[in-house]
């Protein structure tokens, strides 16, 4: 016989007792007899397996619940830290309003250029619409104006500006949008 040749076997029903694992006899049965399994023990086994993984896929939706909100509270903290410095600037300009009036309105502008990069920081720049063509899906248009050598269906004039890029958008800018002259 060549050692790719498999010795020939010969094939026994299963089940018929000649080929049982002694350990699987049963004393109350006599020697030979397959151990019976117990419907009613399999059950409670397959029920008991399933409660105790109901009640970890329970418990670990409570963890993701926790982790979500923990989360949040992280960020939010994270978020106020960065917004800090723009409250201290401002009380800082209140203390000195007295004193120079003038020196407040450079004082107030600096918190207003911090506070917009504070924003921009945070993944939500400033966006810069003038000339820009009108675009319904970050701009709000306010009012319509015409002449004045504007190019129709552009921004003419941004009433208040919108921040964020295009797909991530915090808030539109308001806009009044050129038309043409009729």
């Amino acid at each position: 016989m060549s050692d790719q040749e498999a010795p020939a076997t010969e094939a026994t029903p299963t089940g018929t007792g000649d080929d049982e694992d002694p350990a699987s006899e049963t004393p109350e049965h006599g020697e030979g007899a397959a151990q019976r399994v117990d419907p009613a023990r399999t059950i409670a086994e397959l029920e008991d397996a399933w409660r105790r993984s109901a009640a970890e896929l329970d418990n670990f939706r409570k963890r993701c619940a926790r982790d979500v909100v923990r989360g949040r509270e992280q960020e939010r903290a994270v978020v106020a830290a960065s917004w800090l410095p723009v409250v201290d600037n401002l009380e800082r300009a209140l203390e000195h309003a007295s004193s120079d009036p003038d020196s407040v309105v450079e004082g107030v502008r600096a918190v207003l250029a911090q506070a917009v990069g504070v924003l921009a920081d945070l993944g939500y720049p400033r966006r810069d619409d003038d000339g820009r063509a009108f675009d319904p899906a970050v701009h709000e248009a306010v009012s319509t104006m015409s002449g004045g050598g504007l190019v129709p269906g552009t921004v003419a004039q941004v009433v208040r500006p919108g921040y964020g890029p295009d797909d991530k958008l915090l808030r539109p800018a308001a806009v009044v949008v050129a038309t043409r002259a009729t």
